[in-house]
């Protein structure tokens, strides 16, 4: 495979890990409601509590993806965020009744009480996959020209497949499938992001003769 062959694969690749990732996301979300309501119920603190940490991980992901990008950026470290992502997501499917209840237990008002659950839960396994983005787009660009171009396409993609993902888990995988099993699609989607991306950095490439690629 040529140089410049391998790099638009990449580039393919990357742009559907970002539409991938913002579908996980708002999947994971959308669970977390049911994940907590058998304790703290449904009531709009509760959503609250979720939605505020979704966000707070978001914007911590992507100042601190942002800055990592800026040092020596690779694709090994792209891949691993999906790697420790998809394993800080875990503990959701095999610790999240152990932890609501710990926290039921010692905060009788469900405000904060949902609030903390939803930080030890989520907090970490989010602000990974909000280091996606920023670390995308660090990626993708190649000169300052097109950078504004390739934020567009990239935040576009991301947020596209949050709308998906939303949809389709609201109207479709709530019905079809039970909780745990969701989440390990998601964990699943997480690592085939990281897979691909190491299987095609790993191709080898040649490149044209009489000119030179080079890999951001």
């Amino acid at each position: 495979m040529t140089e410049p062959r391998k790099n638009r694969l990449m580039q393919n690749v990357i742009v559907f890990c970002a539409f991938l990732n913002g579908f996980v996301i708002m999947t994971i979300e959308l669970l977390g409601g049911r994940v907590l309501s058998p304790y703290f119920g449904t009531s709009v603190y509760v959503w609250g509590s979720i939605i505020t940490i979704f966000m707070l991980s978001l914007s911590l992901g992507y100042l601190w993806g942002g800055r990592l990008s800026s040092r020596n950026p690779n694709h090994a470290t792209f891949a691993s965020f999906f790697g420790l992502s998809a394993l800080l997501s875990l503990p959701i499917i095999f610790f999240s009744e152990w932890t609501m209840t710990q926290v039921f237990l010692r905060v009788e008002d469900p405000r904060y009480g949902s609030l903390i659950a939803a930080t030890v839960l989520y907090f970490l396994p989010i602000c990974l996959m909000g280091m996606v983005s920023p670390y995308s787009i660090r990626l993708l660009v190649s000169s300052e020209e097109h950078s504004g171009r390739m934020a567009g396409l990239l935040y576009f993609v991301s947020t596209l497949g949050s709308a998906l993902g939303t949809l389709m888990t609201s109207f479709y995988f709530v019905l079809w499938f039970e909780i745990d099993t969701i989440m390990w699609g998601a964990i699943g989607a997480l690592l085939l992001c990281g897979a691909s991306v190491a299987i095609v950095h790993r191709l080898p490439g040649q490149a044209t003769a009489g000119v030179q690629y080079h890999e951001n």
